[in-house]
C-alpha cells in the first residue's frame, strides 16, 4: 500500500499562514509534489487576515496594516522592493510620509496651544517612554525618582503599568514647573489643566501604538521586550495587499480555500489513536468546520488572533478538545489584545490650502481631562480619548482618524449619519476660529466643517478577529509569547503523534508582537519546525 503523504492544514490565510503555505509549497515543488498534502482553510471571504487595502474617495487606503516597522532586514521590506511595490502613479495613504512635522494642537474649544508647550511635554513623555524601553533615563535620573517615588515593593517593577509611571511622571512634570503651575493660559484652561490635557494626548497616542484600552493595563517591563528593525518606516505605493498578492501568487488555485470557518480543532494528547474513519482516522488532529464537514490532518498550523484564541478558551465554546493545556491557555488568559480601528472621511466643506499646501490640519486635539463640568456637550463621549486626525497625504480631502478601545468598539456599532454628524461637530468646534483651516464661506451655517461619507474599520466586531494586535498587559510577560508558540502535543509518546498543532501569527512572537514582519516571521519559523521534522534541514 502507497503510503500517505502528511497532510498539513494551516487554518487563516493571512501573513502567517500565507507565509508558512509559502514556504512549505515550495520546498514540496522541489521535492516533485512527493512531501505533503498542504491546503490553506480560511473562515472569510478575501485572503489578508488584518491586511486589507481599500479605495476610498479616490484615494488608496489601508483598512488594516499601513506602516512598515524599520526597513534594515525587514523581511517585508525586502518583499516590497523585490515586487515593486514602493511605486504607484495613484496616491496612497501616507504618500509623502508622517505629517507629524505640520501638526497644529488645538484645544476642544478652538484654543491653538504654543508649541513649545506641547514640544516639552512631548520630550518628557517621550523619555519617559525610553526608559520603560530600557534605552535610558532622562534629566539626571528622573526616571529614576520617579520609579523609586512609586514606593514599589522591594523596588521591583513586576506587576507595574506604564499608566501608572506615566501618571506619577506627570506630577514630577508639574514639580519642575511649580511656578508656573496656576497661569492662566487660556478661558477655562489653567497650565496645569493645559499640560494635563496635553499629556493624555500623548497617553491616547500610545494607546493607538500599543492597541491597550487604557494603558494601566500596559506592562511596564513588557516595553523593553518590544523591538523593532532599524531604518525608515515606510508606506507601500500599492498598498499593503500587495504583499500578501506577492506570497500567494506562488500557491496553485485550489490549496487556499475560502469561507472554510473552523469550529472545533479535535486532537489527540496521550491517548491511544482510534481508527474508526476508513483510513481518515489515523490521522490524529480533526478539523470541523460551520457547514458540517471535516477534514482529518496530521500537523495543523493555527494563525487565528489572539482574540479568537481568547474567545475559544472562553465559556466551554470547546474550540479546543480536548483542551488546551494550562500553560497554553494562561497565557492566551494573561496576554492582552486590544482594538484599533482607522475612520476615513470625505471632507466636503469648501476650504483652501493653508502655507503647508494642506486643507485640512494634522490635527492633535486636546480635551479637558478631570473637569467634567467643562467637557463641551457637544463632543460625543466616544470621539474624548481621540488624538489625531489628519488628510491621509497634504492635498486630500480624505481625513484619518484613530480609535482605540471601547471607543473604537462603540464608533463601530453607530451608524454612518451619527459618526459624520458627531466628527461634523467637533471639528467645527475645533476649528471655527483655526487659521489652519480656511472656509471660503462668511456665512457661519455654511463655515462648519462637513464631511459627505465614512468608511471604518470594524475588527473588534468582526467574529474572524476579535480585536486588532497583541500587547504585553501587566501580569503577562515575553515568557506568555513564548508559550503563544509552543506546539502540542508538549510532551511525546509513541501513542501521541508529534508537532499535531503548531502556532503561529504575531501573538506568538516575543519581541515583533502586533507587527506584520512578526506575524510573517512566525509562519517561517512553523514551516521550518515542521521541514526539520521530516527533512532535518536548516531553515529556508
Amino acid at each position: 500500500m502507497l503510503r500517505q503523504k502528511p497532510k498539513i492544514v494551516i487554518i487563516g490565510a493571512g501573513i502567517a499562514g500565507l507565509t508558512a503555505a509559502k514556504t512549505l509549497y515550495t520546498i514540496t515543488q522541489k521535492n516533485s509534489n512527493e512531501l505533503f498534502d498542504l491546503c490553506v482553510v480560511e473562515g472569510g471571504n478575501r485572503i489578508g487576515g488584518r491586511i486589507l487595502t481599500s479605495e476610498f474617495n479616490g484615494d488608496q487606503i489601508e483598512l488594516g496594516a499601513t506602516w512598515i516597522h524599520g526597513i534594515e532586514g525587514n523581511p517585508i521590506y525586502k518583499i516590497v522592493q523585490e515586487f515593486n511595490s514602493f511605486r504607484s502613479e495613484k496616491p496612497w495613504e501616507c504618500k509623502e510620509g508622517k505629517l507629524i512635522d505640520k501638526s497644529v494642537t488645538i484645544t476642544e474649544d478652538g484654543y491653538q496651544v504654543n508649541s513649545s508647550l506641547v514640544e516639552s511635554i512631548s520630550f518628557f513623555y517621550n523619555k519617559m517612554l525610553e526608559f520603560c524601553s530600557g534605552k535610558g533615563d532622562v534629566q539626571d535620573g528622573v526616571c529614576r525618582q520617579i520609579l523609586e517615588s512609586l514606593n514599589l515593593e522591594n523596588g521591583s517593577t513586576k506587576n507595574l503599568s506604564i499608566g501608572s509611571f506615566l501618571k506619577k511622571g506627570l506630577e514630577f512634570f508639574w514639580d519642575l514647573k511649580i511656578d508656573e503651575e496656576n497661569v492662566q493660559v487660556f478661558d477655562n484652561w489653567s497650565r496645569k489643566s493645559l499640560e494635563e490635557g496635553v499629556f493624555a494626548m500623548f497617553e491616547n497616542i500610545n494607546r493607538h501604538y500599543s492597541s491597550a484600552d487604557d494603558l494601566g493595563t500596559l506592562d511596564f517591563n513588557g516595553e523593553s521586550e518590544y523591538c523593532n528593525f532599524h531604518g525608515d518606516e515606510m508606506t507601500i505605493a500599492k498598498g499593503y495587499s500587495s504583499v500578501i498578492e506577492a506570497l500567494a501568487s506562488v500557491l496553485p488555485d485550489g490549496l487556499i480555500q475560502l469561507g472554510r470557518k473552523v469550529t472545533k480543532i479535535e486532537w489527540q494528547s496521550d491517548l491511544i489513536l482510534e481508527n474508526d474513519d476508513g483510513g481518515a482516522g489515523t490521522k490524529p488532529v480533526k478539523l470541523h468546520f460551520s457547514d458540517g464537514s471535516v477534514m482529518y490532518a496530521d500537523h495543523v498550523i493555527v494563525t487565528v488572533s489572539l482574540g479568537v484564541l481568547k474567545k475559544g478558551i472562553r465559556d466551554n465554546s470547546a474550540m479546543f478538545s480536548p483542551q488546551l493545556p494550562s500553560f497554553k491557555t494562561e497565557a492566551i488568559s494573561r496576554l492582552g489584545f486590544g482594538v484599533v480601528d482607522k475612520l476615513f472621511l470625505k471632507l466636503s466643506s469648501p476650504s483652501t490650502h493653508d502655507d503647508n499646501g494642506m486643507i485640512f490640519p494634522y490635527l492633535q486635539m486636546v480635551f479637558h481631562q478631570s473637569d467634567s463640568k467643562l467637557f463641551h456637550l457637544k463632543v460625543p463621549l466616544w470621539i474624548r480619548r481621540t488624538a489625531l486626525i489628519y488628510p491621509i497625504y497634504p492635498n486630500s480631502s480624505t481625513i484619518v482618524s484613530w480609535f482605540a478601545g471601547k471607543e473604537a468598539l462603540e464608533m463601530e456599532s453607530l451608524d454612518d449619519e451619527e459618526i459624520i454628524d458627531g466628527v461634523s461637530t467637533t471639528m467645527s468646534l475645533f476649528l471655527a476660529n483655526s487659521k489652519q483651516f480656511k472656509n471660503n464661506s462668511d456665512s457661519a451655517a455654511d463655515s462648519r466643517v462637513k464631511f459627505s461619507n465614512i468608511l471604518r474599520c470594524k475588527w473588534g466586531s468582526n467574529p474572524l478577529f476579535l480585536g486588532s494586535y497583541t500587547y504585553i498587559a501587566v501580569g503577562s510577560s515575553g515568557d506568555d509569547l513564548d508559550a503563544m508558540a509552543e506546539p502540542l502535543p508538549k510532551r511525546i509518546s509513541k501513542n501521541c503523534p508529534p508537532l499535531q498543532i503548531l502556532f503561529a501569527g504575531e501573538a506568538t512572537h516575543r519581541s515583533c508582537y502586533s507587527t506584520t514582519h512578526g506575524a510573517y516571521l512566525t509562519g517561517l519559523r512553523e514551516a521550518n519546525r515542521l521541514l526539520k521534522h521530516f527533512l532535518c534541514v536548516d531553515d529556508v
